[in-house]
């Protein structure tokens, strides 16, 4: 199991599995139709990523291919850093396949299906976000050996898990730790509290974060095509750059930095 491939045996998800999907499904589908970003609508739509239950990875992976040649592997759980850059970098994206339990439906600390089929996959339907991706893969293998992985890790939670991107209706959720989440949907676009900053790359990449709360900064896109193009080039000279500075706090605001204010509540 050098690559930490298991099957997923889909036959062996019992109903309760399937109704816990179903309960988790369709809370968040009321939730985030107004909240996620129209590129993750429409790759639900088109993967039909649907309420029924657990979805089958392969089937999964035959829509994905065609569209983007991305594919879905069932691993057991999290994997090695070496092993998850070398699956993005091939246009495989490792989902975990057990579900949560009832009495953990608004927080579990490793993600789950649900976290990973339907919080990450809607976006690799997008050709953009999908070649994003894979080169975040290639670029954390060239981390691990520069000693430089915090700094790329940090890039990944404020964009691919915790990233917002501005629309013409507003801010919009992309990020899978967020349109995965109940709460948090609501939080990151309504709340007062958090800091909504724009997208910079250094910034991100000096930034701390919380793993165990909701975000207290957010940072926001303006396209996909702006963060493929952002991180386009070799990180080298960046993470050598980076050992000069200093870490910032997770709801730090700098001087000079205006947070954007936060979308109005729904009527």
């Amino acid at each position: 199991m050098t690559d930490w491939t298991i099957d997923q045996e889909w036959a062996r998800y019992g109903a309760e599995e399937h109704a816990i999907w179903r309960t988790l499904f369709a809370r968040q589908q009321g939730i985030v139709a107004d909240r996620a970003a129209p590129e993750f609508v429409e790759g639900l739509a088109g993967l039909d990523i649907a309420a029924a239950g657990i979805p089958e990875f392969e089937r999964l992976s035959e829509v994905l291919d065609r569209a983007t040649g991305w594919r879905i592997v069932a691993v057991p759980g999290l994997v090695p850093d070496d092993v998850f850059f070398r699956h993005l970098a091939a246009r495989r994206f490792p989902a975990t396949r057990f579900i949560r339990r009832r009495d953990q439906l608004d927080y579990l600390a490793e993600p789950d299906v649900f976290h990973d089929i339907y919080g990450h996959v809607p976006m690799l339907f997008n050709p953009v976000f999908a070649d994003y991706l894979q080169a975040y893969g290639r670029g954390g293998l060239k981390a691990l050996g520069l000693g430089s992985l915090h700094r790329l890790a940090r890039l990944y939670w404020y964009t691919v898990e915790f990233g917002l991107v501005r629309t013409a209706r507003g801010l919009r959720i992309y990020g899978s730790g967020i349109v995965s989440s109940k709460g948090e949907s609501i939080y990151c676009l309504e709340d007062p509290r958090p800091h909504r900053l724009a997208f910079d790359l250094m910034r991100i990449m000096r930034t701390e974060y919380r793993i165990d709360d909701f975000q207290e900064c957010y940072f926001v896109i303006d396209s996909y095509a702006q963060l493929f193009e952002a991180t386009r080039p070799d990180f080298t000279p960046y993470y050598a750059a980076l050992e000069q500075t200093s870490d910032i706090a997770p709801g730090a605001v700098l001087p000079g930095e205006r947070p954007i204010e936060p979308n109005p509540a729904p009527a």
